[in-house]
């Protein structure tokens, strides 16, 4: 509804002002409301009581639609159509005078009006209990801590078995790249704890390791289902930008939050369009910290790092370097750290170091080869030592995670077939790639193919930036591919097109550039161009595209197949 040509501090203050009001007459307690201008517009954010959250976005929705129509009344009809479409179930026609729209608030306000479930989050609030809801249940407790109702049959306060509710130990993880790469190295060292342990990602939704739904779960409906799992025992949930900023986070309170580290992707979404908004974003999972608990940060990443020193958290350093200055300085003050030291993974708590064992014994390092992987094993270890995870449980996790592709299913899998180098992982920005490339760059004996595609809901400026990421490791063969799901309202063959034209702008010879309508067609047509001595990089980014080139990797191999050779249908 609101124009970017509208969002003008007068508009901005007139629409704080009515949500405020409105708060005030509808006897909501004082909470705070947070207005801020971006870019493409503006955002409004309030809190309200938690049995009024569909009222809460009636009133910002009016609030909006009545400061535009007097800033400009002749767009009253447009408006009210607006409305109409945002409150289809409104009894009676909306409003946008302010005498008639608060008699509807209020109206709205008294029909979802629960008070039980205000007694029951101040109850939880009191035994200091986590408190998950959404729009039809309700749960007190965590995992194998909680109890389970639905909104519209919540028990009396004396029927709660409060007793036998208890948290867990969770951990948050967010980022740009390395999220469920973290999220997996700390439920294995959780596992390897002896804790039942679950965790949500972009993949799916796991207990002890164990696939229970697949699907993107690094929101806050991922998070709620792990939680509301009476097996789970410790909870490790990535927490993605998008799942932030549409619905918050699941989790009132967390033991850990990890922040990979920042860089530039999604911008133009949801009001984030420079590193410094994304970082704001990112460190949201700080405010779900316990007094005690650790903020997990990248050294490395100088925004990240100032911002997150503002935040008055305990925090924890890790980087590639354990006697970077940072780190140092934060040994010495008795603080967290973790990282590389002669070779070795170094932890430190409280100020005693624990050698995690050498970087090379770890088989998601590659031999110390895949820096980016190190950061992960870091920033990990860290996440698990806050969890209560001993470190030599830690070092006995590292020296196992990464010995097969299961145990990270799409991220840096390494395969040897028919005499070529195949990485198939996740890649999806140009520092992503940057770093997958240059690690097939030390792989690299014979030619370089790589597969390349992206999301339509990337700027065409983030496309160019791949493409440039791409060109930069001088490819013999660059396969572009379409991804028919994430057009994300784009047209068909128009991120091709953009890729092809920013490739060929990189210097890259159009002989070189090769497309392809899907993923499989293009991972097919990378083996079929493949000689021995190759290595083959293969950004995989949509589930069902991965299971199936996986799927194609191993018959090939069950069949002796060999580079050169014809593909079977």
């Amino acid at each position: 509804m609101l124009e970017s040509a509208d969002a003008g501090a007068a508009l901005l203050a007139a629409w704080e002002h009515r949500v405020r009001r409105a708060m005030r007459y509808l006897d909501w307690p004082v909470a705070p409301v947070v207005a801020i201008r971006h870019a493409t517009g503006a955002s409004l954010a309030l809190a309200a009581p938690p049995d009024q959250l569909f009222t809460a976005t009636e009133v910002n929705e009016w609030a909006l639609a009545a400061s535009l129509f007097e800033r400009d009344p002749s767009r009253e009809a447009e408006l009210l159509a607006a409305l109409a479409v945002e409150q289809p179930d409104a009894a009676e026609p909306p409003a946008l005078a302010e005498g008639p729209a608060l008699v509807k608030l209020r109206t709205r306000a008294a029909a979802e009006a629960n008070p039980r479930l205000r007694v029951l989050f101040d109850g939880s609030a009191s035994r200091s209990l986590p408190c998950l809801m959404d729009d039809e249940m309700l749960t007190i407790g965590a995992g194998n801590g909680s109890r389970s109702w639905p909104l519209a049959g919540l028990p009396a306060p004396a029927d709660i078995p409060w007793a036998e509710l208890h948290a867990i130990p969770i951990a948050l993880v967010t980022g740009t790249n390395g999220k469920t790469t973290v999220v997996r190295l700390i439920a294995a060292c959780l596992r390897a704890a002896g804790r039942k342990t679950g965790h949500s990602c972009t993949d799916g939704l796991y207990i002890d390791g164990a696939p229970i739904r697949a699907g993107d779960y690094s929101g806050p409906d991922g998070a709620r289902a792990v939680l509301r799992d009476q097996r789970v025992e410790a909870a490790v949930l990535e927490t993605a930008r998008g799942g932030i900023l549409r619905r918050g986070l699941a989790v009132p309170r967390a033991n850990a939050a990890v922040i990979t580290g920042i860089s530039a992707d999604h911008f133009g979404e949801y009001g984030i369009h420079d590193l410094a908004a994304l970082a704001d974003a990112k460190l949201t999972v700080a405010r779900a910290l316990d007094r005690d608990g650790r903020l997990v940060v990248n050294a490395g990443d100088a925004l990240l790092r100032a911002r997150a020193m503002a935040t008055g958290k305990p925090l924890a350093w890790f980087a590639l370097d354990a006697n970077d200055g940072l780190l140092t300085a934060h040994r010495r003050g008795g603080g967290d750290t973790c990282g590389v030291a002669d070779g070795r993974l170094l932890l430190s708590l409280g100020g005693v170091n624990h050698e995690l064992g050498p970087v090379a014994a770890m088989p998601l390092a590659i031999g110390g080869a895949a820096a980016f992987n190190v950061a992960n094993l870091a920033a990990a270890a860290l996440a698990a030592a806050a969890l209560g995870v001993a470190p030599g449980i830690i070092a006995t996790a590292f020296v196992r995670f990464g010995a097969t592709p299961e145990d990270n299913p799409g991220r840096l899998m390494r395969f040897e077939l028919g005499g070529l180098q195949l990485v198939v992982d996740f890649a999806h920005n140009p520092v992503a790639l940057a770093a997958l490339l240059e690690l097939a760059g030390r792989m690299r004996g014979g030619r370089l193919a790589l597969l390349l595609g992206q999301a339509g809901n990337r700027r065409d400026a983030d496309l160019a930036q791949l493409a440039m990421a791409a060109a930069a490791a001088q490819p013999d063969l660059v396969i572009i591919k379409e991804i028919a799901s994430h057009l994300r309202g784009r047209g068909e063959g128009e991120v091709p097109a953009l890729l092809r034209q920013a490739l060929a702008r990189a210097g890259l010879p159009a002989a070189v550039i090769h497309e392809q309508p899907d993923e499989i067609s293009a991972v097919r047509a990378a083996l079929a161009w493949a000689r021995p001595g190759d290595v083959l990089v293969l950004p995989v980014h949509t589930r069902a595209g991965r299971m199936e080139a996986l799927a194609l990797l191993q018959r090939l191999a069950k069949a002796g197949w060999s580079a050169g050779e014809s593909l079977p249908a």
